[in-house]
């Protein structure tokens, strides 16, 4: 092979390196909520990359055979041409000829080095976590076919790597984890609105994050302090309660002081006139449910959302009945004051 060969073939292997060095650092850096969007428009770079980053080990294998290829033939390509052309001018020195060998082998160790080092190294990891979506869409196919070609040489380094990790007792993943806990969105929100390019003003992401530590205790209204009807109630009396409190619906009580349901306003305002002396009709008495006070607001919102209800009883730990929760007031904590439209101002 002639020298300029050989400093073809490097040129040519540590643009390879540099491939899979950043193909290795898109998939684990990228992130599915940006990918997403794009396959489901059909995009095909897209859904490869997805498929590559749902398996994340297997391409990792793949990048590392790569690179490690790459970086065995990068020196044993480059050093017999560097070392060749080196020798024409250290000849002109007057060194021996061990002393000129020696001293071409460190400057081709050291120049090889610093061109795999930067170049086939540490550009393109950090092209692909400055600009990981748009690296996975460019880098992920190629590295998908090279991964269907060598598949059964990168399956079996897989599998060697995830028995040595289980005879740890390490359960490996083959997914990169592409999503952000809890703690780690409030401080990237902190951090955000710190350095000013985050405004909450409404405090509403401030709130969203409170509102996964609260529970129905936070919010339930105390029974005394709770409006509520008789057991004997009218419509009539409804429509007076809605005049005097504003509120759109009441918790009936039972005889034992226990809430037995609740009453909307547009439960009764289709009855006749003659209807509205009358007790309330069991059938325009809506059941209550039972939440544990402390059940998590999340939890207790899915629940009331599922079984259609806008007021639940809030009980403890022996059962008791310690207050009432209203669907507006969970929300509330989440999103802010909701104005009921009938309550008075």
């Amino acid at each position: 092979m002639s020298d300029w060969a050989g400093i073809a073939w490097l040129i040519v292997l540590l643009i390879g390196n540099a491939f899979f060095v950043g193909a290795e650092f898109a998939v684990i850096s990228a992130r599915r909520s940006q990918i997403e969007p794009l396959a489901e428009q059909g995009r095909r770079s897209a859904k490869t990359a997805l498929w590559a980053m749902e398996h994340a080990t297997l391409m990792l294998a793949m990048s590392q055979l790569g690179i490690t290829i790459c970086s065995l033939l990068i020196l044993n390509v480059s050093e017999p041409a560097i070392h060749h052309l080196l020798e024409i001018p250290l000849a002109l020195t007057g060194w021996s000829e061990q002393v000129v060998g020696t001293v071409a082998f460190v400057i081709t160790l050291v120049l090889v080095s610093y061109l795999h080092v930067v170049f086939g190294e540490m550009v393109p990891k950090n092209l692909s976590f400055s600009v990981p979506d748009r690296a996975v869409l460019l880098l992920a196919p190629p590295l998908v076919f090279f991964a269907r070609v060598f598949r059964p040489v990168i399956v079996a380094l897989n599998a060697t790597a995830n028995g040595v990790l289980r005879l740890f007792g390490v359960e490996p993943k083959s997914e990169a984890t592409s999503t952000y806990t809890l703690e780690e969105v409030q401080t990237i929100v902190r951090q955000s609105r710190r350095e000013g390019v985050l405004d909450d003003a409404s405090g509403t992401l401030t709130a969203a994050f409170e509102f996964t530590t609260k529970r129905v205790q936070d919010v339930a209204v105390p029974m005394s302090g709770l409006v509520s009807l008789p057991p004997d109630a009218t419509p009539g009396d409804v429509e007076r309660a809605v005049a005097r409190h504003g509120f759109s619906r009441y918790v009936i009580r039972g005889q034992d002081g226990e809430p037995d349901g609740y009453v909307h306003l547009k439960d009764v305002i289709d009855l006749d006139d003659d209807e509205f002396d009358d007790p309330l009709p069991a059938k325009r008495v809506r059941r209550l449910v039972s939440i544990f006070r402390g059940t998590d607001l999340e939890d207790a919102l899915a629940t009331m959302r599922r079984l259609g209800t806008h007021v639940a009883r809030a009980f403890d730990e022996q059962g008791a009945t310690t207050g009432v929760v209203f669907l507006e007031d969970i929300i509330e904590e989440l999103v802010g004051e909701v104005e009921d439209a009938t309550r008075r101002s």
